[in-house]
C-alpha cells in the first residue's frame, strides 16, 4: 500500500510456468497487497505454479486472447478493491522492482496512467529487442504521435499501472481482445484526458519470453493505426466510434457478472 492506495498486481498468463515464480519473487511484496493470475487456458503447468506460489487464480476454460485476459485481470483487480492496479507479464521480460516507482507516480496523485518504456534510457536493443521490432516499435509511435497528438516514447510496451479511475471509467468492453488492445487503452485514455507518465524500463529477451511472430506483428500495426486513424475522424466529429463511448454498458462489468 501507498499513501492509503491498495496495490493489486495483474499478470497475464499464457505458458508461463517457466518463467512466474522467478517474475513472482521479483514483485516487491512489501507495498503490493494482492497478486492476481488469468491464465488464458494454457495448456502447461501455469496454473499449477500459480497456486503453489499462493497466487489468487483464475482460468479461462477457453482462449480469450490477450485483450480477453486483461478485460477479465482488471474486473478482477476492481472487484478485489484495487486502488492502483500494474500490469506485469509473468514472462520476466520486464523489471517487477519498478513497481513501487510506477505505483508511486500514481499514488502522488501526479499521473493516471504510467507505462514502463523500453525507449527511454536506450536499451531495448541491449535487451535484446529484434532490430525489425525495434524499428517497427519506433515508427509506429511517431506517427501515432502524430496523428492523436501525444508525446510518448512508446505506445507499444506490456508495462503498465493503472489508477481506479481510468478502469472504471474508460470503455474497456469495447475494445479488442486481440494484442491490439494495449494501443486502444492507451489512445483511449489520451482521448479522456487522463495524465500518462512513462518510467524507463530494462527489458529482457530470452527463449521462454513471450513473443509474437512476424506475421502477428504487421497485423497489430494495421490495428495500430486504424486505432489512430478512427481517433481523429472522431476528434474531428467525423465518425461516432464505440472505441470513445462514454456509455456506462461500455465500461468493464464486476467479474462474477461475467
Amino acid at each position: 500500500m501507498l499513501h492509503g492506495n491498495r496495490i493489486v498486481v495483474v499478470m497475464p498468463a499464457y505458458h508461463a510456468e517457466k518463467t512466474l515464480a522467478a517474475c513472482y519473487a521479483a514483485i516487491p511484496h512489501d507495498i503490493v497487497d494482492g497478486v492476481l493470475l488469468v491464465d488464458d487456458a494454457s495448456d502447461d503447468a501455469t496454473v499449477a505454479v500459480a497456486e503453489s506460489l499462493g497466487i489468487r487464480t483464475h482460468r479461462h476454460p477457453a482462449n480469450r486472447g490477450y485483450g480477453g485476459n486483461q478485460k477479465t485481470c482488471y474486473a478482477l483487480a476492481l472487484e478485489e478493491g484495487a486502488d492502483i492496479v500494474v500490469m506485469l507479464h509473468p514472462d520476466y521480460q520486464y523489471e517487477p522492482k519498478l513497481i513501487t516507482a510506477m505505483a508511486a507516480m500514481i499514488a502522488s496523485g501526479v499521473y493516471d496512467v504510467v507505462v514502463g518504456s523500453r525507449i527511454l534510457g536506450n536499451t531495448a536493443i541491449a535487451g535484446g529487442m529484434p532490430l525489425y521490432k525495434y524499428v517497427f516499435n519506433r515508427a509506429l509511435t511517431a506517427v501515432e504521435n502524430l496523428v492523436i497528438g501525444s508525446k510518448l516514447s512508446e505506445f507499444h510496451s506490456g508495462y503498465r499501472a493503472f489508477s481506479r479511475k481510468v478502469l472504471e471509467t474508460l470503455p474497456l468492453a469495447t475494445n479488442s481482445d486481440d494484442f491490439v488492445f494495449d494501443n486502444q487503452m492507451l489512445v483511449q485514455a489520451h482521448a479522456f484526458g487522463h495524465r500518462i507518465g512513462e518510467i524507463s524500463c530494462p527489458t529482457k529477451y530470452f527463449p521462454e519470453a513471450s513473443e509474437i511472430n512476424f506475421r502477428r506483428s504487421v497485423v497489430y500495426g494495421f490495428g495500430v493505426l486504424g486505432t489512430a486513424l478512427e481517433y481523429r475522424l472522431w476528434k474531428w466529429g467525423l465518425r461516432r466510434s464505440p472505441l470513445f463511448s462514454r456509455e456506462p454498458g461500455d465500461r468493464l462489468q464486476p467479474a462474477r457478472a461475467r
